[in-house]
């Protein structure tokens, strides 16, 4: 008999060139929260591969991509596969992979334009000498990747040879018939682009100075916030029997009583929760700050990881409920969790995500007296001017701020 832990053991023990990796794999399936029926069909597959490989002479160090899918072809022919099979051995794979065990995959990409070279090299800027956040290194690398490609092909690059012409024009022809913000982030990486550009001496010039303003008005909406009282009816809804529900709860609460972004709670880690001071440390574009944790929030957390967060290593308050049990991926989570809520409530929202909530606690405080700047302190925003917008919500406050009718009332 072979153990591989007090849920599972096999009739006889795994052979072939992978046979020692069989138990590991087994019991780090049991840890990302797989069912022991799961883990069974698991263990079972990848014992057969590793026979397989055996018999083909396949060494460890040699196996690729490609053997999974010859595998199941053989396997199909004998006992047949299952819909599953192929991402469990995909699984498989991985977990050799990030052990060290089989060498790292290998992408087949062709080779490297120079106009993605000089992209690699932007992305990189962002990453170590910015610290943007990944979103905002993906856009920013999509247009330069663009203006590159639109002017010199797959030829060399020359920046010397940029002229503010080709710079505008660019612009110009990808703002035509496009929503403003669609202009302004094209306008704001090639900025960045080449002030990266003249920061690394690839310039002399300043290009920078040469991107246009794209005209738009950002002040120009309202912001759409939900209600107070759907608020409250959104969160009665949550059925908190079950662990899947009382992080939902939990969640929630924290978009509506401290107007966290997603991201910052998919961030989350449990060392971020001072329960001493009542607090929570908050970390997420650009701002690094420590918010009072109200009690009926606490409240909802303690609840959850008592009775519903999966038993696990990791450190993010927020995890999966299915397997494999991890942190929350990102900020698509928070949206998703959101969503369905909203619709199994049948609440009157005027969208279906996140951001409404961080509105709605806006327009309240500033209904109840809180100052802009106070508002923008609790809401994390780096300029004053990007709070403004909430006052235009509270038409009281906005009265006070009108000048009178010249020659009295009309």
């Amino acid at each position: 008999m072979y153990i591989i832990n007090e849920q599972l053991s096999l009739r006889r023990p795994p052979e072939g060139v992978l046979a020692e990796h069989i138990r590991p794999f087994g019991k780090w399936a049991f840890e990302q929260g797989y069912s022991k029926q799961r883990v069974h069909r698991r263990v079972h597959l990848a014992a057969g591969f590793s026979q397989w490989l055996e018999r083909k002479r396949i060494l460890v160090r040699d196996v690729t991509e490609e053997h999974p899918p010859r595998y199941l072809e053989h396997r199909a022919h004998r006992m047949g596969v299952f819909p599953g099979d192929k991402p469990s051995l995909k699984q498989f794979l991985e977990f050799l992979r990030c052990g060290g065990i089989i060498p790292a995959k290998k992408l087949n990409c062709g080779p490297i334009t120079p106009a993605e070279q000089y992209v690699r090299k932007f992305e990189a800027y962002l990453q170590d000498q910015r610290a943007l956040a990944p979103t905002t290194i993906f856009h920013y690398a999509r247009f330069v990747r663009l203006f590159l490609i639109r002017r010199f092909g797959n030829q060399a690059i020359e920046l010397e040879t940029l002229r503010a012409e080709d710079v505008f024009g660019f612009v110009q022809q990808e703002s035509v018939s496009a929503p403003f913000r669609h202009g302004k982030h094209i306008a704001s990486s090639l900025r960045s682009f080449f002030r990266f550009a003249r920061y690394g001496g690839l310039i002399t010039t300043d290009l920078a100075a040469a991107v246009p303003k794209v005209a738009g008005w950002s002040m120009s909406g309202i912001p759409r916030a939900i209600a107070a009282d759907q608020t409250q009816k959104l969160l009665s809804s949550i059925d908190r029997r079950h662990g899947k529900g009382r992080r939902n709860y939990a969640i929630l609460l924290l978009l509506a009583r401290l107007g966290l972004r997603s991201g910052e709670i998919v961030r989350l880690d449990l060392d971020d929760i001072d329960w001493n001071t009542g607090s929570l440390k908050v970390c997420g574009k650009g701002r690094e700050s420590r918010l009072p944790l109200p009690q009926d929030v606490g409240a909802a957390i303690v609840e959850y990881l008592r009775d519903g967060r999966p038993t696990t290593t990791s450190r993010r308050v927020f995890l999966r409920h299915n397997a494999p049990i991890r942190g929350l991926r990102d900020s698509g989570a928070i949206a998703g969790i959101v969503r369905f809520a909203i619709k199994r409530s049948g609440v009157q929202a005027p969208t279906h995500g996140a951001h409404q909530f961080r509105h709605a606690l806006a327009s309240q405080m500033l209904h109840h007296g809180g100052s802009l700047k106070e508002i923008g302190e609790l809401l994390g925003h780096r300029s004053i001017q990007v709070t403004t917008i909430y006052a235009k919500v509270d038409v009281d406050v906005l009265r006070t701020l009108a000048l009178p009718w010249p020659g009295g009332a009309q």
